[in-house]
């Protein structure tokens, strides 16, 4: 029997905390037209004579804070998940990961997977939230590649999850571990989810409402109220609120002891990492608040592998 592949699928992070790894990325990522719905005469120059010249110094500071021996945070996460999910599927599949934007592309990672025999090919994408710049982008890079192909194998995509039992009972195990594990009991649990632009849920994206049911799940399995905010605004536009960073400076302001989760990543990065760890902290401090923390992703822990292969058994179902 031909062998099966599962691919695991994150956003993408620079090679390097350097200005000119990083306008690599953003490079790519930013003429997604699915990420920026901007016709591209009319934003391929701001995104070239404006942003490229001037963001990728201050992203690359940024980066340069949460670097590891190991380099990316996200790109260490995700190779962590990959070598945990193939320890437990064995020899019945072959798992490999690819980011959507920067190294390892899909496309050379089907390739490689085709080339190691894989005629059925599960694609996963990272994303437990269901968004047009995130998990359709992913399928549009897959279709893409596909088309160069004489060969095709079949396919299956791992679908949105954000409200699995599977994926809230993980969420709930994790943040209970720790919350558990603070030197202060936190008044306000935050949930903070990345940003879009108010246009994409009026034209009919379901990504705001999926956040607000997973946070509403999620809170009756804890048994106390989770507050919702949106984070990583980018542009002029009206974003999905109430704002990450306007809700952390109000709680400062109430003296509150809060703790911040980020349940829409699969894997801590940058957003979390630098915007909510050490910004969101900073900002909540200036305001006068009192204890903060942020509680990591799932990541590779225990909770998230188990969820993670549950969810990737289920869509492999008939093929093992």
């Amino acid at each position: 029997m031909p062998c099966i592949g599962v691919l695991l699928v994150n956003l993408g992070t620079p090679d390097a905390p350097t200005a000119s790894a990083v306008r690599r990325y953003l490079a790519q990522f930013l003429s997604d037209a699915r990420v920026v719905e901007i016709p591209a005469l009319l934003w391929q120059p701001i995104l070239r004579g404006a942003i490229l010249p001037t963001r990728p110094r201050k992203s690359a500071e940024a980066y340069a804070q949460i670097w590891t021996d190991e380099g990316s945070p996200l790109a260490a996460i995700t190779r962590r998940q990959t070598a945990a999910l193939q320890d437990t599927l064995g020899e019945t599949a072959r798992v490999a990961h690819a980011m959507r934007y920067g190294a390892p592309a899909i496309g050379p990672a089907i390739d490689a997977l085709m080339a190691a025999g894989c005629r059925r090919i599960l694609i996963a994408p990272l994303y437990p939230q269901y968004c047009a710049a995130t998990t359709a982008t992913v399928v549009d890079a897959v279709t893409a590649h596909l088309a160069t192909l004489r060969w095709q194998p079949a396919l299956r995509f791992l679908p949105p999850y954000p409200a699995d039992p599977a994926y809230i009972g993980a969420l709930k195990a994790s943040v209970t571990a720790g919350l558990a594990a603070l030197d202060f009991v936190p008044d306000t649990l935050v949930a903070s989810f990345h940003g879009m632009p108010e246009r994409t849920r009026a034209l009919g994206d379901p990504y705001h409402d999926q956040c607000r049911a997973t946070a509403r799940l999620l809170a009756e399995a804890l048994g106390r109220p989770v507050e919702v905010a949106f984070q990583s605004r980018f542009g002029r536009a009206k974003w999905l609120e109430p704002a990450t960073d306007a809700t952390l400076a109000r709680l400062g302001r109430e003296g509150r002891d809060v703790a911040v989760i980020a349940p829409g990543f699969a894997a801590d990065c940058l957003e979390t990492l630098e915007e909510l760890a050490i910004r969101g902290k900073a900002g909540f401090a200036a305001a006068g608040g009192r204890h903060f923390a942020y509680l990591p992703c799932l990541n590779d822990s225990a909770a998230g592998m188990t969820m993670l292969e549950a969810l990737i058994g289920r869509e492999l179902a008939g093929w093992l």
